[in-house]
């Protein structure tokens, strides 16, 4: 594989100056995960200075360094520029512009980085594929994962998030997609879009950023469907096609729960298509059939592409499972402390209901970011506890007393303001055969629930 820049490339890229010649063949904004011959990109973030890192950055032998000064008393070959995310963001335009990669672009409500994973795999059995790493979606992710992708690329996948207007048309202006894929739309970020119909909108300008002749592929089961229709019309996109229910270009025929996953019967195109994936849930394989769309769109082998589908699994965070000690036998976790939103935490519970287990325990924080109609919002998963059937409800943060006065006295297992109190006594209540679904925003520290749950030892 080729270099990913040589430093006559970047200069030209960024107008920046090169101390000396080099070449990098991958990036990185973090000394801790920055491999060899990588190119350190020194951002200025609220609270450190990349700059600060430079020196360490060498030292873990990257290749050169991405700076707008050179850092007192540290040596090595830096490319110097007016301002480091303008940098990033020119090698960025400059990788899309050298790219003759077919590209995708994804966004949505929940179910972002899931989607990108599956059309990684999907993508990745077809040709050289580039995706974004973890949830890259962000001012400094996006830019970061287009100037990363190499010259080989034939399939390029790119997640894009937002959460104020304006942010997600600068995003996919970089990107510039031939297929443009929402997943859902959904009660998020309330706090900065007032209701759905915004957020809707926000989602759409992914479309502005189509070339011609490119697709918007739609969730069809959307309440917002035609509204995003109309949107990506407006964006002058040619091509818009939905999936998901009834009388979609792709179609949902039947699943069925398998021991590492389920069976999935579909339509892509009036073509059926039946394949396996790792991991369980109606939202999983609604994702999936987006994705199979999204190679029929662009002209892959989508059989192929489909049983790639079998190597994939739940993320961690998103869904990923495993099992620890509990009584004389073992307890099942499913770990969806990553984020949170009302149409999320209905999917996660709809799945802790399909469960078999002894008893289902349900372990939430708080949903944040649901401006003025928060607690209403916590109060309403109320309904779909009970549909789950759920034995024992664990809850913690301060919007979640909402939810506690809805429920019923069998179902209240405990309550507490933070997830450090309410983590102990959900891994005291622990039985053989339970299945314990853990999910909350990032910000409410579920995270250190599924930290307590492992602590009583894996189980196999």
């Amino acid at each position: 594989m080729s270099d990913l820049w040589t430093s006559s490339e970047a200069e030209a890229a960024t107008l920046g100056h090169a101390s000396a010649a080099f070449s990098v063949t991958g990036m990185s904004i973090d000394t801790r995960t920055l491999k060899p011959g990588d190119l350190f990109i020194a951002l200025k973030g609220d609270a450190r200075d990349g700059h600060e890192f430079v020196k360490a950055a060498f030292d873990a032998k990257a290749s050169a360094a991405l700076v707008s000064h050179k850092p007192d008393g540290v040596k090595g070959p830096f490319l110097t520029v007016g301002h480091v995310q303008r940098g990033l963001e020119d090698l960025a335009r400059a990788a899309r512009a050298r790219s003759h990669a077919k590209i995708v672009a994804v966004t949505g409500s929940a179910g972002k980085t899931t989607t990108k994973e599956m059309l990684r795999l999907a993508f990745g059995a077809l040709g050289n594929t580039h995706a974004s790493a973890a949830s890259y979606n962000n001012h400094w992710g996006v830019p970061l994962s287009l100037a990363s992708m190499p010259r080989e690329t034939e399939f390029g996948v790119f997640e894009v998030g937002m959460n104020h207007f304006g942010e997600l048309r600068n995003l996919v202006s970089f990107v510039r997609p031939h297929v443009a894929l929402v997943t859902t739309i959904a009660p998020a970020h309330l706090e900065f879009f007032g209701n759905c119909e915004a957020i809707a909108d926000a989602k759409s300008e992914i479309f502005e950023g189509i070339l011609p002749g490119g697709t918007a592929l739609i969730p069809a089961d959307s309440e917002y469907a035609a509204r995003l229709t109309t949107r990506a019309k407006q964006a002058g996109v040619s091509r818009v096609m939905s999936f998901g229910a009834k009388g979609s270009d792709a179609r949902l025929i039947g699943f069925s729960e398998t021991e590492d996953g389920m069976k999935v019967q579909c339509e892509i195109l009036g073509r059926r298509v039946d394949f396996r994936i790792g991991a369980p849930g109606a939202h999983i394989a609604g994702n999936a059939i987006g994705a199979l769309l999204s190679v029929a769109v662009l002209e892959g082998d989508v059989l192929n592409a489909a049983a790639a589908l079998s190597q994939f699994a739940a993320l961690k965070g998103r869904g990923a499972r495993f099992k620890v000690k509990a009584g004389a036998g073992s307890a099942e976790i499913i770990d969806e402390s990553y984020n949170a939103n009302p149409a999320s935490m209905a999917a996660a519970l709809a799945l802790l209901g399909s469960a078999k287990a002894k008893r289902r325990i349900a372990v939430l924080g708080d949903m944040l970011e649901m401006g003025s109609d928060g607690p209403a919002h916590h109060a309403d998963l109320a309904a779909p506890i009970e549909a789950a059937r759920v034995d024992s409800v664990y809850l913690n943060g301060p919007q979640m007393r909402s939810l506690w006065g809805k429920l019923s006295a069998s179902r209240q297992g405990a309550y507490a303001e933070t997830s450090v109190e309410i983590a102990p006594l959900v891994a005291g209540t622990l039985q053989d055969g339970d299945v314990v679904l853990v999910k909350g925003s990032l910000g409410s520290g579920m995270a250190t629930i599924v930290d307590a749950l492992k602590a009583r030892g894996l189980a196999g």
